[in-house]
């Protein structure tokens, strides 16, 4: 398992046909909530203001990723900025977002 940080930033030509473009939106709507159903695409969020997300995605490899955005119907249209992620040290939750329960420091 390996989790990336995925920033994506849509942008959508002013001329692109209104019905390609209700087309294509309804197709990445549809792959992004099966992707999310799997556990692949574990975290979505919208940055406000923007036509931008940032997600988490849980995949087995950089490869699977790649397929994975690659294959997303915005994708022509996207920039895309990808961080691989590893669990800090630090960190009072486990990799479920879930907090572990310990004991306070004496």
């Amino acid at each position: 398992m390996a989790l990336y940080h995925v920033r994506m930033d849509v942008k959508i030509p002013d001329d692109l046909d209104p019905d390609r473009r209700t087309e294509i939106v309804t197709r990445e709507k549809e792959y992004s909530q099966f992707l999310q159903r799997h556990g692949t695409w574990r975290h979505m969020w919208r940055i406000v203001g923007q036509y931008s997300n940032i997600s988490v995605f849980d995949v087995e490899s950089a490869e699977e990723l790649h397929e994975i955005l690659w294959n997303l119907p915005l994708f022509p249209y996207m920039q895309l900025e990808i961080l691989p992620l590893t669990r800090h040290s630090s960190a009072v939750a486990d990799d479920t977002g879930r907090r572990i329960v310990e004991s306070a420091p004496h």
